[in-house]
């Protein structure tokens, strides 16, 4: 009997924080607060404004003239503050002719990806390592599954441009050459690991920004 009370208490203590949840209009993104796995902080209700459900960070091109010729601009929480909470976020892309978005994934959420101008060539890798690559027009959309590696080229001679949306307010995002080039893993690791040679790994450590120190001895 003494379980079973338990376990009732447990149900209603679940389900009153889930009313609770349910009945809150909004949660504006607090960055000043504290953060959980669930979101920010909510603001003061009393201190929103119209603005904090407004989010004018996708409005321009971003600047290409970069390595990979794109630019990636995110209206994610708590840049986007409006979007806490509310399991959705947006992002846009610009791709110059040439232009690239390495294989990465999205730990935290689905992405839906939709043309707005231009070309755009777009692949998913399976968790099997099956390829699928599809050609997008203006108007067309595809969408990269949750955890998937994924990427998106120009496809065309011109620039490209495309809006992606989210579902989550912060769905994370990591790119795979910075990784494994970008961080502090030891160099000898990357080509143990990746089956290339020292010259290469060195290489493009060297130019995106890593580390070449070798490892600590545990021994």
């Amino acid at each position: 009997m003494k379980m079973i009370i338990r376990i009732f208490f447990m149900i209603l203590s679940l389900v009153s924080s889930i009313s609770s949840a349910s009945v809150q209009d909004f949660c504006i993104a607090d960055p000043s607060g504290p953060q959980s796995p669930s979101g920010y902080s909510c603001k003061n209700p009393d201190q929103v404004t119209a603005d904090d459900f407004a989010f004018s960070g996708l409005a321009k091109s971003g600047n290409t003239s970069n390595m990979i010729k794109a630019a990636v601009a995110t209206g994610f929480a708590p840049a986007f503050a409006g979007v806490n909470g509310l399991g959705v976020s947006v992002a846009r892309l610009d791709l110059a002719e040439g232009g690239v978005v390495p294989i990465h994934i999205h730990s935290g959420a689905s992405e839906v990806l939709i043309v707005i101008e231009g070309t755009i060539r777009a692949g998913i890798i399976s968790s099997a390592n099956k390829v699928y690559l599809k050609t997008l027009q203006k108007g067309e959309v595809i969408v990269f599954p949750q955890g998937l590696l994924h990427f998106a080229l120009n496809g065309g001679t011109g620039p490209a441009m495309a809006f992606a949306a989210f579902g989550s307010s912060n769905p994370g995002v990591q790119l795979v050459p910075n990784a494994l080039f970008a961080s502090d893993l030891p160099a000898e690791l990357v080509e143990a690991t990746n089956f290339l040679s020292h010259e290469e790994v060195k290489r493009l450590k060297g130019v995106l920004g890593g580390t070449n120190e070798p490892s600590l001895s545990l021994y």
